[in-house]
């Protein structure tokens, strides 16, 4: 049997007849097989997207880029928002940055060594020293950079640094609770992931756990988004709840939201390693 390889296509575009059959006889002309397809049409806005998982026989990188040049060719002709990424043979490195709390980035480590994320993660980075001995003991490299007199912009300066020298295409904010600067962002649009403490859009900023105990909230949750410039604003990939009563004080909230972090955090994470999330606007389709 000849070798092949697995890809998968994500296309956004304003909706019309004929396009999934398009796109089908491309990738069959192609010679691929389809192992999986998804799709979603926002009537509102008529804009169709979708996600297809293939296998076509290519046995050396030209003929992998002779496949990946045919399929550009062709959406670029249709007018198609397209993204083609060969997962096996391309594991993202991804930097997790932390502060204080060890619950996320305790949860994702564990998931990783055990299999259940397909990544590397060739640095932790936190703005604290609390977890190095813990990180490190788990066999991953530390790196703390505080924030030294205040000067926030020279810590971020040597934090992207790292990332470049890591060459970082994917940054996982593990209750890191630091805000990041609009031109941090803009060198990793739609990939930097966030865990906030609270089902936004409520509760927004420090202490969402306080907040919503003064408000006297029914349920609590997490949200798990990509950080854009505006704080806690960005678009919304996974969420989950929990009940609370009028018995709960704000550290038992605290304490079952971080069950709800870990979960949540880590699910969002495996979403985009799966190729699974397509952005538009400020909100995101998420083929589960």
């Amino acid at each position: 049997m000849a070798e092949t390889t697995r890809a998968v296509l994500r296309l956004h575009t304003p909706d019309r007849p004929g396009l999934v059959a398009d796109v089908s006889t491309l990738l069959f002309k192609l010679g691929a097989n389809i192992i999986g397809a998804d799709q979603h049409l926002d009537t509102d806005l008529n804009s169709f997207f979708q996600r297809i998982e293939f296998r076509f026989p290519a046995s050396t990188e030209a003929e992998r880029e002779a496949i990946r040049q045919k399929i550009s060719d062709a959406c670029e002709g249709w007018k198609l928002r397209a993204s083609l990424r060969f997962p096996d043979l391309w594991r993202r490195q991804v930097a997790i940055l932390c502060s204080k709390q060890p619950h996320c980035i305790m949860d994702l480590l564990a998931r990783h060594r055990a299999g259940e994320l397909t990544m590397d993660v060739p640095l932790v980075i936190s703005n604290h020293a609390t977890q190095g001995e813990e990180v490190t003991r788990r066999g991953y490299r530390f790196v703390h950079e505080p924030i030294v007199d205040g000067n926030k912009k020279d810590q971020e300066a040597r934090v992207l640094g790292h990332l470049a020298d890591a060459k970082v295409d994917l940054i996982i904010l593990a209750r890191y609770m630091q805000i990041l600067s609009s031109d941090f962002v803009s060198a990793y649009p739609e990939r930097i992931i966030n865990i906030h403490h609270s089902f936004l859009p409520a509760f927004i900023g420090a202490e969402p756990y306080k907040q919503a105990h003064r408000r006297g909230v029914k349920i609590i949750g997490a949200t798990s988004h990509y950080v854009t410039a505006d704080l806690d604003q960005g678009p919304i990939i996974a969420q989950g709840v929990i009940r609370v009563s009028h018995r709960d004080s704000w550290e038992e909230m605290e304490r079952k939201g971080r069950d709800i972090e870990r979960n949540i955090l880590a699910h969002a994470v495996r979403c985009h390693l799966e190729d699974r999330i397509i952005t538009y606007g400020n909100k995101t389709v998420v083929f589960e």
